[in-house]
């Protein structure tokens, strides 16, 4: 009747579903074929809505019991893909989800196993390169982080009862402010040691200990570098029994109280998640083993993360999921998950485009991305630094913070980026180089060392005797003498000005005009090394967003701009509110929009003269 009648209202087909829900619940014991039965009956019904909860929960049963019937092949897969397609929300029945879940397990249990999966994804992205339902991608990644969570849960769950990060940060006073932990089900690899009498619970203790020096490579126990306060324990001796794990931990009153008083105030802020990790007995002295239907489960949706990462479309809105790192920390401590999850990281790092590589950073300030997890020295790095040196070439070809990354490198990851240089790693050389041309290091021995490392290479020697030829260069061209006006006539290249600025002194020029050539953003590494320029002419170029970026790093001097016909974007435009001495800017004719012209105008507080023509801000 639901289905012949001429009503369109979506309760007449929902009406039979909850009627079946109700019968279902009230009869039990039905065999497997009656299952199959109404299953069958009421598919027709299906195509067109999603099932209700209770309906989901007794497919989902019939997923875990009968996973090689054809009823999930014939009937569940319209109906799943239908959710995949048109759900918005799993948050508002999450049955839903789970029972996409156990759809999929069930799909992984037929005797091509994951061939099978990989065809459904297919069938779901669809043969073009381009996914025509948007709602595909983050449903997918929503089932399988609920899939990866519920395989750490037990991990989860008996850490109920130990500090807050925020209580990790400010340290529990006394030990009555804690319940006692509930054991974990975790194996040491090798047999433990008794501990001493003087053994405490981790959760009731509050002495954080030193942190380790930031330019040494630390082992998979020591704590990453970081701005935010750590509390790396000392190589405790532990031991495991039936209620509970018991650590030692070094107490030195003098210490804790000392660093009591250095650690920042302010309760809100959190710990960065290397240093979670830690501090967790569960992570820093134990080794996770799951039990073997969750191990099966984490193989199967970890390998839908990496099918996910092969598609080209799919591959930015992937990144910018996938970059808060939305797993439990049990799961970025198990070895197993970290080397199946590298390949996806991987995959972001040899992306050329920015919207999916930059994504390996933190999504702000004070937290870890996957660029920390995976650098030498991360709980999830595996491979001496090989994807590390990838992560980093990527970043600093279309990194617009140059200067700024650089000295993240040299505060944090300076000895891991020595020792790679050292095996002759290219990026890395090329990387101690501009920390020596940009004046990165201070320290004078440091300096020393880096030289030492690039002589130590052919390629390093090769680098660092080139280095030297630019400084003598720059030195010339930064003499005191020369123009103070300079015009370069109409179809000129990067490599004439590069050539002209080779020729002579030019530390006096002051106004150049770059008007109508054929420069493009490559000859701002050129115009960067003009100590006293303060008027420059770009107007009709081919000087896009890289070469703003450049340029607002190392020009803070520059007070007129013009950039009228040029093809930058609010991407470089963007960049130019650190240059606190612009007075004029033209943006003529660019593709301006006006939240920018609105975030420029509020930072630059000299901005006095400025043409937003033939722009959305106009």
């Amino acid at each position: 009747m639901a289905l012949s009648s001429p009503l369109q209202d979506e309760s007449i087909h929902q009406a039979p579903l909850h009627i079946i829900s109700t019968l279902l619940a009230e009869n039990s014991n039905l065999s497997a074929q009656d299952h199959e039965n109404i299953i069958v009956a009421i598919a027709p019904l299906l195509e067109n809505n999603h099932p209700p909860p209770d309906l989901c929960e007794f497919f989902c049963k019939h997923c875990r019991e009968r996973p090689r019937s054809m009823v999930v092949i014939e009937v569940f897969t319209p109906v799943v893909q239908r959710i995949l397609k048109h759900n918005m929300d799993f948050g508002k029945c999450p049955r839903l989800r789970l029972f996409t879940q156990e759809y999929i397990l069930a799909l992984n249990e037929l005797n091509a196993g994951m061939e099978v999966v990989k065809k459904f994804v297919h069938s779901m992205h669809g043969p073009t390169g381009q996914c025509p339902h948007p709602r595909v991608l983050p449903n997918l990644v929503a089932v399988c982080l609920a899939a990866i969570y519920s395989c750490y849960e037990e991990f989860i769950n008996s850490r109920d009862n130990s500090p807050s990060l925020k209580e990790i940060r400010n340290g529990c006073q006394q030990q009555n402010e804690r319940k006692p932990p509930m054991p974990l089900r975790l194996l040491r690899p090798e047999p433990p040691t008794p501990p001493p009498a003087t053994a405490t619970l981790l959760p009731m203790s509050n002495s954080p200990q030193p942190a380790p020096p930031s330019n040494t490579a630390p082992s998979s126990s020591s704590s990453s570098s970081s701005p935010t306060p750590s509390l790396p324990l000392s190589p405790p001796t532990s031991v495991v029994n039936s209620s509970e794990i018991l650590v030692e931990l070094e107490r030195n009153n003098n210490s804790a109280n000392t660093k009591k008083k250095s650690a920042p105030l302010g309760g809100d802020s959190e710990p960065n998640l290397i240093d979670c990790l830690l501090v967790s007995p569960a992570v820093n002295t134990l080794s996770i083993q799951l039990p073997a239907q969750a191990d099966r489960v984490l193989g199967c949706f970890a390998l839908i993360l990496k099918m996910l990462s092969d598609y080209d479309d799919w591959r930015p809105a992937l990144a910018s999921l996938l970059q808060p790192i939305p797993f439990p920390k049990e799961a970025l401590a198990h070895g197993k998950f970290t080397k199946e999850l590298k390949y996806v990281i991987q995959r972001f790092a040899e992306d050329p485009r920015q919207e999916v590589h930059s994504c390996l950073l933190s999504v702000r300030s004070g937290k870890d991305g996957w660029f920390q997890l995976y650098s030498p020295g991360g709980v999830a790095c595996d491979d001496d630094g090989e994807l590390f040196a990838s992560m980093v070439h990527i970043l600093m070809g279309s990194c617009y913070k140059t200067k700024k990354f650089l000295l993240s490198l040299a505060e944090n990851k300076l000895g891991p980026c020595m020792l790679l240089a050292l095996r002759g790693n290219q990026t890395m050389v090329e990387i101690l180089c501009l920390m020596l041309e940009y004046n990165i290091i201070e320290n004078k021995d440091t300096q020393l060392q880096i030289i030492s490392t690039l002589e130590s290479t052919q390629v390093g020697l090769r680098m660092y005797e080139q280095l030297c030829d630019r400084q003598r260069e720059l030195k010339e061209l930064q003499r005191k003498g020369g123009p103070t006006r300079l015009t370069l006539p109409s179809k000129s290249t990067d490599a004439d000005l590069a050539r002209l600025l080779s020729s002579g002194s030019f530390g006096n020029l002051e106004n150049l005009s770059l008007a109508f050539t054929n420069v493009t953003s490559a000859c701002a590494e050129q115009l960067i090394k003009l100590p006293s320029l303060k008027q420059l002419n770009l107007w009709s170029t081919q000087f896009g967003d890289a070469g703003l970026r450049l340029l607002s790093e190392h020009l803070a001097c520059l007070q007129v701009l013009n950039l009228c016909e040029t093809p930058v974007t609010d991407a470089g435009l963007l960049s130019l509110s650190s240059m606190k001495s612009l007075c004029s800017l033209n943006m003529n004719s660019t593709k301006l929009t006006a939240d920018t012209y609105e975030d420029l105008k509020a930072k630059l507080p000299n901005l006095k003269d400025v043409d937003v023509r033939y722009t959305e801000a106009w």
